[in-house]
Order: structure tokens, then C-alpha cells, then sequence
């Protein structure tokens, strides 16, 4: 520490001469400063928290805020002094609520309970939030409180925690926002929030966050869909199927569940650029192989992609399907995935693992519904 920052005896002949606001605060900061190095003996420790405990009662503000921005990060300080000091004005408090490791649990628990939303939002962006207190916290129903909350990665947010932020805030983007970016969800929290949020939110969900095989592919093909719109009409998606494929294979989610489903509901060019990725290939190399008329390379790229030998029968099933529908010059994608569908199921008969069974059953009720409901 230079001796800049230590209380000098010139320091106390000028407050004993002139003990005017400035230089009490000047001494407070330098007390503060000194107080916790090995430089103290155990004699001046007591002597440094006795002179804090007095400036606590110091009328002028500046005076408490120089000692509570001396000591904000300093463990060693008196529980009682960090206490008094973060009961104080919010300008003498921010400091010692925002960083003090003195204070506990209980403390935090009751500022948040007793003090206005400026002050708990400092407690919410603090680095240390526990389970307890998050959700004390978003018990505030303040919004800027609970996004800073769940904004803040270092936070521990229990999943009921999350929820009671999802029943209060589901209209809010201002919440919505930054829970969807943090790095970990849980899987029902990160199900349920894809429903609720923008399709870029909904693209960062599906790509970083852990959700159900059946919810991925739905949002894949609801994603992949708004993207062949949006060409058709002439507009801009700013995610093509590479880029998307990247996003899931760098975040370990690009899934042999996932690229079974996509093809199965009639998304071939996913299914082939996600191979390729999977085995380290150009893409045109991985679509001659998939469409290899003597099967041996659909084969050979499933053994280099570690995809499930069981998923083989129902991949060419479906790449059967898309080409047939090539030849023929067919494009109504309803009827495309009606037929992928109901030719797999038939292809597989009881060798389709249940999982994928019930889901190509609810998919195929639902094609079968629209094209009802549409006659």
C-alpha cells in the first residue's frame, strides 16, 4: 500500500485543526484503507473498528460513503459495521450491499424485503446470490429487479424460482430476454420459455439449452419453415441450415434424434448437412453418399456419424420418399411428410424404438387433421 493511502500524523494534526467534512472523510477512507493488511497488530485492528463504529454516526454522508466505499470488499470488516452501513442511505449503503462478503444470507434477505427497487436490484446483480435469496427476489415482482436476477450468470435460480418469473412475467421481453441467454436452464423451464419468445430467442434455446427430443424438432422445422417463407417471398433469414447446423453441433445438440425426426418430416437438406458435419465432409460428398442408389453409402456415412444402426431402416424409408416426390416434380410438403411418415411406420414396423414411434404417430394425427380440416 503506498503511503498515499495511510493515515499519516499530518492526517490527524489536520482533522484535529480542521476537522471539517472533507477531512473526515479523507481519514475515513485512509483508516478504511489501512484496516485488514498484515501491517496492523491485533491492538490497531480493535483501535480501526472502534474509529469506524464512531464514523458510522458522522453526520455528513460523504463522510459514511468514503468509509463504505473503503471497505466494501473487505472481508475482515466488523458484521456489525457492514450492516449498519448497508442500513444506511442508499448512498452510503450501494457499496457495501453491492460487493460485501460480510453480509449473510439473512441480511440481504431482509434489505430486500425493507428497501426500495434501486437497492434490490443492486442485491440482485450481486455475485454470490444463493437459491433463497433468488427467489425472495423475484418474489418483488419488480421487473427490472428480476431481469437483472436472471440476467445475472452467477446467480443459483431454482426451477420453481423460474417458474413464479415465468407465471408473473410472461409478456415481459425485458425478462424473457436475458433468461433465455444464460448459460444453463432447466429443461422444463427452457421448454416452457421457447413458447414465449421471439424466434431468435427461440433459435438460441433450441441451439444452447437442453430440451426434449420431440420439442427440438418441432422447433427445427417451425424454424426451418419461417425460412423457406421468408426466400419464397422474397425476404431475408439470417440463419441458413449451416449456420444452424453449426450452432447445434458446437452446443452438442445437433442430435441423432433430432436430424432422424427432421428428415422423417421431410427435411432433407438438414439431414444431409447435418451429416456432413457430423463426419468432418463437404456437404456434396455427404448427399452422393445419402442418395447412393446401392445403399452402402447411407451405410457407411451412419458408421462415421455414430448414428443408431436402428435409425437406418427409417432414414432410407423416408430418403425413398423424397425421391420419389423429386421425380415427380411434387412439392406440396404436407403430403411429403404424410407419405415419409406413413412409409417409415410401415418400413419399420416394431423395430422403431417407442420414443420415435409416438412421436411420428402424433405427427402424422396432426398432417392427417389439417388435410381434413382443409377439405
Amino acid at each position: 500500500m503506498s503511503d498515499a493511502n495511510k493515515l499519516s500524523s499530518a492526517d490527524v494534526a489536520k482533522l484535529l485543526q480542521d476537522p471539517n467534512e472533507e477531512n473526515r472523510a479523507v481519514a475515513a477512507a485512509k483508516v478504511a484503507s489501512t484496516f485488514g493488511t498484515s501491517e496492523l497488530t491485533e491492538g490497531e485492528r480493535k483501535i480501526a473498528e472502534d474509529i469506524f463504529r464512531v464514523m458510522l454516526r458522522d453526520a455528513a454522508v460523504r463522510v459514511r460513503h468514503a468509509l463504505s466505499e473503503s471497505l466494501k470488499d473487505n472481508p475482515d470488516v466488523p458484521h456489525d459495521v457492514a450492516t449498519s452501513l448497508a442500513q444506511d442511505v442508499d448512498e452510503v449503503a450501494m457499496p457495501v450491499i453491492e460487493f460485501s462478503s460480510v453480509l449473510t444470507d439473512k441480511d440481504l434477505i431482509d434489505i430486500v424485503r425493507t428497501r426500495d427497487s434501486a437497492v434490490q436490484k443492486a442485491v440482485a446483480g450481486r455475485s454470490d446470490v444463493s437459491e433463497d435469496l433468488a427467489d425472495v427476489l423475484a418474489d418483488t415482482g419488480d421487473e427490472a429487479v428480476v431481469a437483472t436476477l436472471v440476467g445475472n450468470q452467477s446467480a443459483k435460480i431454482k426451477e420453481s424460482t423460474f417458474g413464479k418469473v415465468l407465471d408473473k412475467f410472461a409478456d415481459s421481453d425485458i425478462v424473457k430476454a436475458p433468461m433465455a441467454q444464460r448459460g444453463e436452464l432447466p429443461i422444463g423451464v427452457a421448454e416452457r420459455l421457447v413458447t414465449l419468445v421471439s424466434e431468435q430467442l427461440r433459435d438460441h434455446i433450441m441451439t444452447h439449452h437442453e430440451i426434449s427430443p420431440a420439442m427440438a424438432a418441432d422447433l427445427l422445422l417451425e424454424s426451418r419453415e419461417k425460412a423457406t417463407v421468408s426466400l419464397l417471398e422474397g425476404g431475408q433469414k439470417s440463419t441458413t441450415v449451416q449456420e444452424l447446423v453449426d450452432q447445434l453441433y458446437d452446443n452438442k445438440r445437433l442430435t441423432s434424434t433430432l436430424m432422424l425426426r427432421a428428415l422423417c418430416m421431410g427435411d432433407t437438406t438438414f439431414f444431409e448437412v447435418a451429416l456432413a458435419k457430423r463426419v468432418g465432409i463437404p456437404v456434396v460428398n455427404a448427399y452422393k453418399l445419402v442418395h447412393d442408389k446401392g445403399n452402402l453409402g447411407l451405410k457407411r456415412l451412419f458408421e462415421a456419424a455414430d448414428m443408431p444402426q436402428q435409425f437406418l431402416p427409417m432414414a432410407r424409408a423416408a430418403l425413398e420418399v423424397a425421391d420419389e416426390m423429386l421425380e415427380t416434380g411434387g412439392d406440396d410438403r404436407e403430403l411429403i411428410r404424410q407419405l415419409m411418415i406413413e412409409r417409415v411406420l410401415t418400413a419399420v414396423e416394431n423395430d422403431v424404438d417407442t420414443e420415435n414411434l409416438d412421436y411420428l404417430i402424433g405427427k402424422l394425427q396432426r398432417v392427417e387433421a389439417g388435410d381434413s380440416n382443409a377439405a
